[in-house]
């Protein structure tokens, strides 16, 4: 994917609307996590189970893809209006957790690092 283009196409989107006075730092991450909230919905109260079979349900699925993608559109809108490289802040921050989390102490175990 090319966050780039998603990201002009998304700014365009938005200029097109005269949506730009709404998109403040501030607005796009409430907004943020009011969409990620809204993804957490669906898992809410089922097992562990159900929520891996939550792929069985086209109408369940469905709903999932909704709230990801909306989930990346307020996060990408987020971070071209603090002109934040996604892709190298995704690879350095995958970098950083390498050595927080190395194989050998992390694998098999989900206890933070500061914890062990």
């Amino acid at each position: 994917m090319d966050v780039n283009k998603v990201s002009n196409k998304l700014r365009k989107f938005a200029e097109e609307r005269n949506w730009e006075q709404f998109h403040s730092p501030k607005n796009l991450s409430m907004a943020l996590a009011a969409e990620a909230a809204e993804l957490l919905e669906i898992f809410q109260w089922l097992t562990e189970e159900q929520s891996k079979d939550i792929v069985k349900s086209e109408k369940e699925i469905a709903q999932v893809k909704e709230e990801i993608a909306d989930v990346f559109i307020y996060l990408v809108r987020l971070a071209d209006k603090l002109n934040i490289d996604i892709e190298k802040e995704v690879l350095a921050k995958i970098a950083l957790n390498e050595n927080k989390y190395p194989i050998d102490i992390s694998k098999d175990n989900a206890v933070k690092y500061n914890r062990r």
